[in-house]
């Protein structure tokens, strides 16, 4: 079964989708450029609600006994691209940076293509804002406009930049880590540099601070274990002359267990209260975003790699079972909920995920859907 749309026309939508970058649950122009697409497919058999920026497709089958959820993110990030396309981020300082672009018009494609063959069984498409922050995927699976079309089985994607075009690479079980974010507002008291004993500075407190949560993966967390503490940006002070009355780190925690995370949580708390005593200071600790694990359920995704290593495919494919990554995402609530799995899709590029110059390679798009349209087509015939 063969996917009967024109090839490029994807690939524009996610030359489209490129240029309108948005925050999570600020996904407005995006929105609009999704429901006007589906709003020209036909008709008969779909039905379409919104969930404050996302939208939730239903595709009635022909026959249904069950239903099949495909989900794709459609947030932006707050970075400055600097790729050399002709198609830029024309919303300055915020790019699609980790393939979200391509995420949706992957779920446009398949969409267009059950729209105009649908199957036997029911299809739930869920175009998710906020993944990157501050998480849209377990609000969005509590919210009633998805209730009734809550899927049996659950799939997704997400572009893997180490990977060639034409791979696809997945497991059983754990695949993306648990995560959590980390922030940590460290106040002294503010002075002149000249008269440091005068003053409590928060900049040598943050600067200690940093080098003792590296402590609690080097010597709390099992070796045989994983986990992951980064501080990837530090605020402090004023001006150089100025003994910093305030400093804060931000940062992120990822483990491969539920309660490894919950033992490194305990010992920044131990640490941060250290901190408290030894630089007479005030601190206050934020967890932010919290995401669970993404755990592919084993003979649901068994069975995705049994079929892709006896189907012929259109084009030469590559499976390959990957060992899990310290990725974060939110996907992994519906995975605690339903069954199914995530793959990473191979789209070759030499800079990675979240980076200013990410240009994926878009024969990806195209190679996906007809992937999952004939895989969602074999589901619903077993």
């Amino acid at each position: 079964m063969s996917v009967a749309v024109n090839p490029s026309r994807f690939v524009q939508i996610r030359r489209d989708l490129h240029k309108i970058p948005e925050l999570g649950f600020q996904e407005f122009k995006t929105q609009r450029y999704l429901l006007d697409y589906i709003a020209s497919l036909p008709q008969e058999r779909l039905e379409v609600r919104t969930w404050r920026t996302g939208i939730i497709v239903n595709v009635k089958g022909t026959a249904p006994k069950r239903r099949f959820g495909y989900r794709a993110d459609i947030d932006g990030l707050p970075i400055t691209e600097n790729t050399g396309y002709d198609f830029r981020s024309e919303h300055p300082g915020y790019m699609h940076a980790c393939g979200h672009d391509l995420h949706m018009s992957i779920g446009l494609g398949i969409l267009t293509h059950f729209a105009r063959q649908p199957i036997r069984d029911n299809l739930t498409f869920i175009f998710q804002p906020a993944e990157e922050g501050p998480g849209g995927a377990k609000p969005m699976l509590e919210c009633e406009e998805l209730r009734d079309w809550m899927p049996d089985e659950i799939f997704a994607l997400h572009i893997a930049p180490e990977y060639p075009v034409g791979t696809v690479a997945t497991k059983p079980g754990i695949l993306f880590a648990n995560t959590s974010e980390l922030f940590i507002t460290l106040t002294g008291k503010g002075g002149h540099a000249a008269f440091p004993h005068n003053a409590n500075d928060m900049v040598i407190a943050a600067c200690q601070l940093v080098g003792q949560l590296q402590t609690v993966i080097s010597r709390n967390v099992n070796p045989l274990d994983s986990a992951v503490i980064t501080i990837g940006k530090i605020d402090g002070g004023t001006k150089q002359n100025i003994i910093a009355e305030t400093a804060r780190l931000e940062g992120t925690i990822r483990t491969l267990s539920a309660e490894t995370m919950s033992l490194v949580k305990s010992r920044i708390e131990a640490l941060v209260a250290g901190m408290e005593t030894a630089f007479a200071c005030k601190a206050e600790i934020d967890y932010g975003a919290n995401y669970r694990q993404v755990f592919n359920e084993a003979d649901v995704t068994g069975q995705f790699m049994n079929w892709i290593r006896a189907t012929d495919h259109s084009v030469p494919l590559q499976l390959i079972e990957c060992t899990e990554a310290m990725t974060g995402e939110d996907f992994g609530y519906f995975l605690e909920t339903i069954p199914g799995f995530m793959f990473w899709l191979g789209v070759g590029t030499p800079y990675g995920l979240h980076h200013a110059k990410l240009e994926p390679d878009e024969r990806a798009i195209d190679l996906a859907i007809d992937l999952m349209s004939r895989f969602l087509a074999w589901k619903s015939e077993q």
